[in-house]
């Protein structure tokens, strides 16, 4: 059976195309679905192209660097594979989903968000009969939200890494992609303790004790949350010490949860994400389904061009992204006092 993706011409161009991927702009080209019941059914675009070039990226049997350029044609892929390194590095750690309430792709680089206001408070209310219905106003902020760009240079020179396997050099290329995402989580925790702009910093709690964490705490905080539940917590490393020696925590079957799999809950039933992104001394509590909003301005943006012609030397690898603060009891902090 003769196959398409043997016949794809590839080309700079393909990475130029607005609003599409190189793989999307691949699989218009050479769709996935007329490969069901055939031995490349599972595979992408791409990947069909690394098996035409018999380029092999990762496992003890990896290709060099240099197996990416011993054509024009599959040179053209290079781009690519560093960016779904990248983008491994940044989902493998990736604490985004767990805080954010949605995510929103937006080209440009100031959006305005949207916010509502009920007129009832905290409170649902009978509607009598021929009585107003009470209601929730949605308006627009009043500032716009920016986005930053976040991103790594990759300094190498094409000597340098000609002899590399691809499997080595796709680590290096995941450790970028863990710096830029843990740029966009310090974003994150910003907008969450400071605002977007828009008059929105997170109420602060202090702890009842001087430089002490008790659990009497941890509950007057949880009950702060009402109407959302606090159902995420971000937790500053020596405030996970804090939490871990609580006599509350010690409890047998929270030790058996994180024996069994490696995931942390408190007595209140939130999960707990440490990450040193957040300042000391800090506990900010959460309820994931209305406390942000995140922006995506771009996926991972590669300097194609330098890439594909070997000039490695300071090749920029960038992601663009912003938050906003959609309700804001959804959030608070608790810190020591």
């Amino acid at each position: 059976m003769a196959y398409h993706f043997d016949t794809v011409k590839l080309e700079k161009g393909m990475y130029g195309e607005t609003g599409r991927t190189f793989t999307q702009v691949l699989e218009a080209q050479d769709p996935s679905e007329q490969y069901k019941g055939t031995a490349l059914e599972g595979l992408d675009a791409f990947q069909r192209q690394l098996k035409r070039f018999d380029i092999k990226v990762k496992g003890a049997g990896s290709d060099v660097v240099e197996k990416f350029f011993s054509t024009a044609d599959s040179a053209v892929l290079f781009p690519e594979y560093v960016a779904r390194a990248v983008r491994q590095g940044m989902e493998e750690a990736d604490l985004l989903p767990a805080i954010t309430a949605a995510v929103t792709r937006f080209d440009g680089m100031d959006y305005r968000s949207i916010t509502s206001v009920p007129d009832e408070e905290k409170e649902l209310r009978r509607v009598e009969e021929g009585a107003a219905i009470p209601g929730t106003t949605v308006k627009v902020q009043e500032n716009l939200v920016k986005l930053h760009k976040r991103g790594r240079m990759l300094v190498a020179s094409y000597e340098a890494i000609r002899y590399q396997k691809l499997d080595l050099f796709s680590v290096t290329l995941r450790q970028i992609g863990a710096h830029i995402n843990r740029m966009h989580l310090e974003d994150a925790i910003q907008v969450l303790e400071e605002g977007d702009g828009n008059g929105n910093p997170a109420p602060v709690m202090e702890t009842a004790a001087e430089g002490v964490l008790s659990y009497d705490d941890l509950v007057e905080f949880w009950n702060e949350f009402d109407p959302y539940e606090m159902n995420t917590m971000l937790v500053s490393r020596d405030m996970m010490l804090q939490l871990l020696k609580l006599e509350e925590f010690q409890n047998p079957l929270t030790g058996l949860n994180f024996q069994g799999t490696g995931k942390l809950t408190t007595p209140m039933g939130a999960t707990l994400l440490r990450t040193s992104a957040l300042g000391p001394g800090k506990i900010i509590g959460l309820d994931r389904h209305y406390a942000l909003e995140m922006v995506q301005g771009s996926d991972v943006l590669i300097e194609y061009d330098k890439l594909i012609d070997r000039q490695l030397e300071r090749a920029a690898i960038t992601s663009v992204s912003g938050f906003a603060k959609l309700f804001n009891q959804a959030s608070k902090v608790l810190q020591l006092a």
